[in-house]
């Protein structure tokens, strides 16, 4: 009887391993199959996103694999590590592309990307990610509005320190009646953004594909 036991036990246990590998042996296969489509998907996405904001006869370099990586917090105040992308032209800089958040939107965290060129005026900038009120704070989408247009060609040196702001609040840059805390919130991260490339400009250039921006 004992033996009986023993010997249906092992082949129960014979049989879970065996699944466990078939398991295991699948997933891998899945993983490997798919990892190239996902990344490829990815890049395709980025690119696109890129394209919006910073025209391609800026640069004849590949942006995705010329990037450095900025560490969370800091100036750019984005909650995760990003990369900054670097564009360059006949192997000279010409532009970077920068993520940053403002933590101070109505209703929480807006994401940017920020092109800037190597003369420290900004190309183009789009909203990443938002949840600000439809139809009432969403205006700083490009979906919805050309409002975010507004920084385009805008730099420290045509426009100063003090005329960063809504004109509500002395500033030059226009809002809608309601919603004012939200063009606010995305004025005061593209100026810091601005300041923030003009301090580091040349160590975004110097450092190595792939290594951290030193802080």
């Amino acid at each position: 009887m004992n033996s009986t036991i023993l010997k249906h036990a092992v082949k129960t246990a014979w049989v879970m391993i065996a699944f466990t590998v078939v398991s295991t042996l699948g997933l891998a296969i899945i993983h490997y199959t798919t990892k190239a489509p996902i990344s490829k998907a990815e890049a395709a996405v980025r690119m696109s996103l890129f394209g919006q904001i910073l025209p391609t006869n800026l640069y004849d370099n590949d942006l995705l694999k010329d990037a450095i990586k900025q560490p969370a917090g800091g100036d750019l105040g984005n909650r995760d590590e990003t990369m900054i992308h670097r564009a360059r032209l006949k192997g000279q800089p010409a532009a970077v592309i920068l993520e940053a958040t403002a933590p101070d939107g109505y209703s929480g965290d807006i994401k940017l990307l920020v092109a800037i060129t190597s003369t420290g005026e900004i190309v183009g900038v789009r909203v990443l990610d938002h949840k600000e009120t439809p139809g009432l704070g969403d205006y700083i989408d490009i979906a919805h509005s050309d409002w975010i247009k507004n920084f385009d060609t805008q730099s420290l040196e045509k426009t100063n320190d003090d005329a960063w702001f809504v004109k509500k609040d002395g500033g030059q840059f226009d809002f809608t009646t309601g919603a004012t805390i939200t063009p606010r919130a995305v004025v005061k991260v593209v100026h810091k953004v601005l300041k923030f490339y003009l301090v580091h400009q040349q160590a975004i250039f110097e450092t190595g594909s792939g290594q951290a921006l030193a802080k």
